[in-house]
């Protein structure tokens, strides 16, 4: 609840001066005002920075993504993912810039190689281990028993 009553307040903040700039402050109302991105471009870097924020760990609500996070810092993070796309940096570089600040464990599905491997082959080798489980308990139920020899 914490978390979501400061999100509304951090959202209230952040669209207020956003609300109040109109086209008729400085610019005519045909052409955009110098720095404005026009929506096209916005809604493709939003796509982007959501992409990227959806894959990044909440430091705060650790079951989150930093996309799906009410946090102010999820926020601010978000805020640094659509600041470094917007400066031109790839997707991998924006990943590459939280890994090292956070070490791997802010990557919602981490790479996998080294230890990181153990969390992707492990599934695989238990249902691997269950099948022949339940394999060799149906061949012993399904055999007939040895008769008994007697003289």
């Amino acid at each position: 609840m914490k978390c979501a009553v400061r999100f509304v307040v951090v959202a209230a903040l952040w669209a207020g001066p956003l609300a109040s700039a109109g086209p008729g402050q400085g610019a005519p109302a045909s052409a955009p005002p110098s720095g404005v991105v026009t929506p096209a471009v916005d809604s493709a870097l939003e796509a982007r920075t959501s992409a990227i924020a959806s894959q990044l760990r909440c430091p705060v609500c650790q079951g989150l993504s930093i996309q799906a996070s009410p946090s102010e810092l999820a926020q601010q993070m978000r805020s640094v993912v659509r600041d470094q796309l917007a400066a031109g940096r790839s997707p991998a570089d924006v990943q590459a810039y939280f890994v090292s600040k956070y070490g791997e464990w802010i990557l919602l599905s981490p790479a996998p190689r080294g230890i990181n491997l153990i969390v992707y082959a492990l599934p695989v080798l238990l249902v691997l281990g269950g099948l022949l489980a339940v394999v060799l308990a149906v061949r012993r139920w399904t055999t007939a028993p040895a008769e008994s020899v007697t003289h």
